[in-house]
């Protein structure tokens, strides 16, 4: 079992950047694959980016693809969004998922995510 907290959300001008950090517990870090999800106000939740186990394979949602950069240090149990060119529409509670993957493969699909953090708040102003 894997425990996460989000950290580094907050209030941030239309075109400003903002990094959030996932921080997992556990010795086993390197073997979830990993994920970012947000939920605007009134939307449901949706995919944003994963990670593979390894690092080596990531997945992004068009709309945050070649803006937002997700990354993980396995040593330090921890995985990150780089978010860059933030846009109102970024508005939203972002949630960072694991899985216990058999392959070194990322996903997009929430059903398979066992693990969820509590959340953390971003908001773009415009």
């Amino acid at each position: 079992q894997v425990q996460l907290v989000e950290s580094g959300g907050g209030l941030v001008q239309a075109g400003g950047s903002l990094r959030l950090s996932c921080a997992a517990s556990g010795r086993t870090f390197s073997t979830y694959v990993m994920g970012w999800f947000r939920q605007a106000p009134g939307k449901e939740r949706e995919f944003v980016a994963s990670i593979s186990r390894s690092g080596a394979n990531r997945y992004y949602a068009d709309s945050v693809k070649g803006r937002f950069t997700c990354s993980r240090d396995n040593a330090k149990n921890t995985m990150y969004l780089q978010m860059n060119s933030l846009k109102p529409e970024d508005t939203a509670v972002y949630y960072c998922a694991a899985d216990l993957a058999g392959t070194d493969s990322a996903y997009r699909r929430e059903l398979l995510y066992d693990y969820w953090g509590q959340g953390t708040q971003v908001t773009v102003s415009s």
